[in-house]
């Protein structure tokens, strides 16, 4: 698909920290609704908070699944904060393209590959979209779909069930203030850490079957009523 920074010529998407802070991202042609960027300042400040960024601990950083990957904007973010890895998942072919574009743009294409396909799919059957399953479950799973198109009952479904999201694995989740609030546990795996507002736009984030050896600063019921 034809690229292009946005309709007006400038992009409002950027890397807000890490290696490639202030970077523009190039956005799909197709209408988005990015996450916000003081959304995406506080989801980053938490999973840092939770030491998923932590180099000094020697390894590899996170693998991260950005699932409605739009532009990339999230896991770009993750790659520039430290993260080893980043899969991007999009039904429309022109975010994928996107996606792999800002990739190399921001010399991240050997770290990271776009898969079109859908999402739903993806999560349940990851093999069956090209994600290579080899090394197991992601650290980090974030999924940011189009609020109105979706089902999320069928969605959680579809996380809590994946071959991708295993023990320790971070969820995220993007939900309308509209939808309530989510459950503190999902599908008997995932636990739920923080819930937060910001404006129309709640952050849900879980751990599946936490082990109790990251830094997560205790389970939070009390922020999903």
């Amino acid at each position: 698909g034809e690229l292009l920074p946005n309709a007006s010529g400038t992009s409002r998407l950027r890397i807000l920290g890490g290696s490639r802070r202030g970077r523009i991202l190039l956005s799909p042609s197709v209408h988005l609704r990015p996450m916000m960027g003081k959304v995406k300042e506080a989801l980053f400040s938490t999973l840092t908070s939770f030491g998923l960024y932590d180099a000094s601990a020697g390894g590899p950083g996170p693998r991260h699944l950005d699932v409605f990957a739009g532009s990339g904007s999230v896991g770009l973010e993750s790659l520039s904060r430290g993260a080893a890895w980043g899969t991007f998942v999009d039904a429309a072919e022109d975010c994928c393209d996107t996606a792999r574009n800002n990739l190399e743009m921001c010399g991240f294409g050997e770290a990271g590959d776009a898969v079109c396909g859908d999402a739903f799919r993806a999560l349940r059957d990851p093999a069956s979209v090209g994600i290579d399953l080899s090394k197991g479950p992601y650290e980090i799973i974030t999924l940011t779909p189009p609020y109105e198109e979706i089902s999320y009952d069928e969605l959680i479904d579809a996380v809590v069930s994946s071959p991708l999201c295993g023990e320790d694995t971070v969820v995220v989740v993007e939900y309308p203030v509209e939808l309530g609030s989510l459950p503190h546990v999902l599908g008997g795996r995932l636990v739920g850490v923080r819930n937060r507002k910001y404006g129309r736009t709640v952050l849900g984030i879980y751990v599946c079957n936490p082990s109790g050896r990251m830094e997560v600063a205790g389970s939070r019921p009390e922020e999903f009523l």
